[in-house]
């Protein structure tokens, strides 16, 4: 299957579940709006609701179609805060321009890959020279997960794969359509992603 493909499969699967994540939502301001108590149930129901918008915000851009279209970076730190509020983990976006959306995805794709190495929480920096992107993870503790780490630099067999661990095998993917070649180093405390 041709990473095109696999990215028109998660456009239409977010796509699709956007519109009753945005229902509810509105039901539940109705709810608010109507004067009935908003018990601890609907601010669960609230919290999840907003926790699944933001996920699927970022997994429109991860694992969508990219285009040419460009990403501003009020649209990326909307997404990064909403996704990222109250984790233990923190995103430092750098970037002060509009990039293009097919480059915001390898980013994305990256922060997926580092969010995994770093169970524990820590900072991740975003940032970008004139060609080069990189991601810098700095924590306590990281997980080095070698066999996962070696899909982006090697061809392995993805039959070991977990689907949450999809982002390992579609990043190189996507990198080399884009005539990027993905790197890496990791320790027990730091990474780093180029591309």
């Amino acid at each position: 299957m041709s990473t095109h493909l696999a990215g028109l499969i998660g456009s239409r699967v977010c796509h699709d579940l956007i519109s009753p994540i945005g229902a509810i939502n509105n039901g539940l301001e109705l709810l608010g709006l109507s004067g009935d108590p908003a018990g601890p149930e609907i601010g669960l129901i609230g919290q999840s609701v907003d926790n699944a918008s933001a996920r699927i915000r970022f997994f429109r851009i991860a694992f969508g179609s990219a285009g040419d279209q460009m990403v501003g970076p009020a649209e990326v730190l909307s997404i990064i805060a909403d996704l990222y509020k109250g984790s233990r983990l923190s995103i430092d976006w750098q970037l002060q321009e509009p990039v293009q959306r097919q480059e915001v995805r390898l980013a994305f794709l990256a922060i997926l890959c580092a969010e995994t190495a770093m169970p524990y929480g820590g900072l991740i920096t975003v940032s970008k020279t004139a060609t080069d992107w990189s991601l810098r993870g700095v924590a306590d503790r990281i997980n080095r997960m070698p066999e996962l780490w070696g899909f982006l630099s090697w061809n392995r067999e993805i039959a070991d794969l977990q689907p949450s661990q999809v982002e390992f095998a579609l990043l190189p993917l996507i990198a080399e359509d884009l005539a990027r070649k993905v790197t890496y180093e990791i320790d027990d405390r730091r990474l780093q992603v180029m591309f």
